[in-house]
């Protein structure tokens, strides 16, 4: 396989996943207004946070409210990872590929950006977020699935669940390292430390991953921090904690050539993951956030590894870090 083709395979992969994420992370913030009391707003810096963008919104709209946000999450083209742009940049690498993969794809794909382009405006408002929103998880769901059952499981499909299962563990982490956090207790006036809210945010952290149900069922009907922060780091059976993101991108590694140093690197990460110290981070903020910006700094160094292994052909140049300070792109990967 040309390193080119491989490299669109997991880039339209990781876009996609992308769209989906950001698209849940949204709903489930706007939500979270409906489950807090009045005179307690989770505000929306966390998103930009997450993203780790909030230096290029700002740079752009200014003070952070929902009506800027959202445009810039959903349908700013010069934010490379809102929903819109995350969309183009999917159909181009999937564009190039198209004769590895079912026709239906490309079609299903054109429908996702055109449901995504048209119904942006009403996307931006209250009324009509919830279905736009649900409507792009759908829908990109759906190619998911057609990918996963009708595509040859060759070289091409393992490049495509490397860059899925990247992105998700990317996101989980990034979501645990923001959300995690006592925001709440940001807002003057309010102790939220010790109250029943800090249940709804963990609840919130969950749902946030599609995880709530999931966590009920292997865990406990009741939310606790440290369960649910082993439950999103180290559950071997849901697929987007952590520690299962990349124990498939191993598995998915072990039947590619030249495979040796970013293994290494994924084995070293869930050697890493296995070794936390649960009860300590869930009791003690600062450590957690040094844990996960350090699991991210991990995580960079695997999709450097593949860059320079599959990619480039060589070893690049200082690439991002994965840090929650920058979101790294195709763009950056290829150092343009």
């Amino acid at each position: 396989m040309l390193s080119r083709v491989a490299e669109n395979m997991y880039w339209f992969a990781r876009y996609l996943e992308r769209t989906e994420d950001t698209a849940r992370c949204i709903t489930v913030n706007t939500n979270l207004f409906l489950d807090l009391p009045r005179g307690y707003t989770p505000g929306w810096e966390p998103l930009l946070e997450i993203t780790g963008l909030g230096e290029q919104y700002r740079a752009k709209y200014g003070a952070v409210n929902e009506k800027n946000t959202l445009r810039f999450l959903l349908g700013d083209t010069d934010n490379p990872s809102s929903v819109l742009a995350s969309l183009a940049s999917a159909r181009e690498n999937l564009r190039t590929t198209r004769d590895l993969m079912p026709a239906d794809a490309w079609e299903h794909l054109n429908s996702l950006y055109l449901f995504a382009q048209e119904g942006l405006d009403a996307g931006l408002t209250r009324r009509g977020r919830y279905d736009y929103l649900a409507g792009i998880i759908t829908r990109v769901q759906e190619i998911t699935g057609l990918l996963m059952g009708t595509m040859t499981h060759d070289d091409a499909y393992a490049f495509l669940r490397i860059g899925r299962n990247m992105e998700r563990a990317d996101m989980t982490s990034r979501i645990l390292d923001v959300r995690s956090t006592d925001l709440l207790d940001r807002q003057e006036g309010h102790d939220m430390g010790a109250s029943p809210f800090a249940t709804i945010q963990w609840m919130h952290v969950l749902r946030s991953l599609s995880a709530y149900e999931a966590y009920r069922r292997a865990v406990h009907p009741r939310v606790s921090a440290v369960a649910a922060l082993g439950f999103l780091l180290l559950h071997g059976s849901f697929p987007r904690s952590v520690y299962h993101a990349y124990g498939t991108i191993a598995t998915s590694l072990e039947g590619l050539p030249r495979h040796d140093h970013p293994l290494r690197l994924v084995r070293r990460l869930m050697r890493v993951l296995k070794q936390a110290d649960l009860p300590h981070l869930a009791e003690d903020s600062q450590d957690r956030a040094r844990y996960l910006d350090d699991l991210q700094r991990q995580m960079g160094d695997c999709h450097q590894s593949l860059n320079a292994t599959y990619f480039l052909m060589e070893q690049p140049g200082a690439l991002p870090s994965g840090s929650r300070s920058n979101t790294i792109t195709q763009s950056q990967s290829q150092g343009t």
